[in-house]
Order: structure tokens, then sequence, then C-alpha cells
């Protein structure tokens, strides 16, 4: 499986303003939301980015993604039907090819040199098949995110094989569904906002496009798992919704922390905690 596209999906009403905001990256460089996740997927080998937008935001998107805007895709979400719905716009884009599936308010942090939708670009290419990435996540954060229920695929320590997609479920059915073995109680496979898809979920998202209503993306994996192979992947970084309370600010401290002003930063907190406690 060869990966060259990726879709950015930025057309929610609460995320609109998300990506175009600033922080300092793990560089030392001040760059807009946008710029750190397509250089996230470029530095992945991505080739082709669409970003998909609410009408008329375009423009303002180009310019805040500096030096990239001009290699940029953009397609328009003419309603709001949803994030599956968001996804099926960048049909002709995709193109019946497998791509890289990224939010625009959510940032990315490795653990290791390679950037995490390499990651799970690798796996879905020695898989063949779709791979969503997750994240063990408490089970005080279920409301914002879609989470994934399986066991590990061929014993292998990180991948799993799923079974049951469910879209912000309640503690209890997470409990009943989507408990997976090995996890610390309490803690789900939250998705990580980072998907690599197969042509069929484009097919699949189609038919409840047509069916009307509002499309939900964890609703057409719930179906594609009856169709074909479907993995999730635990990948060596952490992902920062900045869409929550707060969310840029961790964002912001934990690339800081992980760059080349690490010991400014930690000085400058040690500082002010030491002055609120005097």
């Amino acid at each position: 499986m060869e990966i060259h596209k990726a879709v950015i999906t930025a057309a929610g009403p609460s995320q609109r303003t998300l990506p175009i905001q600033t922080l300092v990256d793990r560089d030392g460089k001040t760059k807009t939301a946008l710029t750190i996740i397509i250089e996230e997927a470029l530095n992945s080998g991505i080739e082709e980015i669409c970003v998909v937008v609410h009408p008329g935001d375009a423009e303002a998107y180009r310019a805040s993604a500096g030096a990239h805007g001009k290699r940029l895709q953009f397609i328009e979400q003419t309603r709001p039907q949803g994030y599956g719905h968001a996804v099926w716009c960048a049909r002709d884009f995709t193109a019946a090819e497998p791509f890289l599936l990224l939010v625009g308010d959510h940032l990315y942090l490795s653990r290791e040199n390679r950037p995490c939708a390499r990651q799970l670009m690798e796996v879905a290419a020695a898989e063949s098949c779709a791979v969503s990435a997750v994240q063990a996540t408490h089970e005080s954060k279920l409301p914002y995110y879609g989470v994934a229920g399986g066991r590990l695929a061929d014993h292998r320590q990180g991948l799993y094989l799923i079974s049951e997609v469910m879209e912000k479920p309640t503690p209890t059915l997470a409990e009943q569904r989507l408990i997976v073995p090995g996890l610390r109680a309490g803690h789900y496979l939250c998705f990580f906002g980072m998907h690599v898809l197969t042509p069929a979920v484009m097919e699949l998202l189609g038919a409840e496009v047509a069916a009307g209503g509002r499309v939900q993306l964890s609703a057409t994996l719930a179906q594609l798992l009856h169709r074909e192979r479907f993995l999730a992947c635990e990948l060596k970084g952490r992902r920062f919704d900045i869409g929550l309370k707060y969310g840029l600010l961790n964002a912001q401290l934990a690339f800081a922390l992980s760059g080349k002003d690490r010991s400014e930063i930690l000085s400058g907190m040690v500082e002010l905690l030491a002055h609120d406690h005097a």
C-alpha cells in the first residue's frame, strides 16, 4: 500500500479557528497549528494535501499555511452534515486511493525521530489495510473521542485487530463492549485523530450521505471492520487536542519541553511556581 495523499478536516463550527492559532514549535519557530499539521504530513512522505474547510475559509487557511499554502488544495463542506460527510467531500481528491486522514484541531508529538504519521503509514503499508492510530485514554475523556475495542493482533504489542467502534460511548457502555485485554483498568483505545483509510471508506461514506442525515466517521469505521481487515495502532507519541480547555496550552508546553529551549522553559516554570508560593 502506497500513501501519497493526505486529507485534513477543518470545517467544523467549533474547529474553524483552531488551525490558525499560533504556537512555538519544538524547533523554536512560531507557526500556526495548520503549518505544524502540514509539516507532520510532508515529513512523513505525503505529496498532496487537501484541506476540507467551511465555505469562505480557504484564503485564510492558505495564508496561515505560509510557504506551504501554494501546495494545498481546498474543498468546501457546503452543508454541516458531520465529520464523516467532511471526509467524503474529499472523495474526488483521494480518487480511489488510500489516504492519510488528519484533523485540524490535533497536534502530534513523536517520541522518536519518525513523525507519528510516518509511524502509522509504515504500519498500514506493512499490513496492507486500514489502520487507525489510538491512544490509551482514561474513561473521563470518553465524551471527546471515538473508541475502538478489540484484541492484540497476532500477539504484537501495540497493534490491535478492531472488533467494534463507537463514538463517544458512556463509561458503562465502554466497559460492556470496548474492554481491550492488557490495558489499565478504566482506560480505552480512543482515536488519535489520525487514520490511514482505504477507498472502501469513501464508498461506505457515500452510502451514508445518500441515506441523508448526519454522517459520522466512527459509524462508517464500524461498518468497515465487517468488510475488510481493520487495525488500530498505538504510536510512539502523543496527541494534543487543542480544542479542549487548556489544550493549546498543554500542546505548547509539550512542544517547548521537547525542543531546544527546554532548559529556559523549565527555569521559567520553576521561577513562576516559586513566586506563586512565596
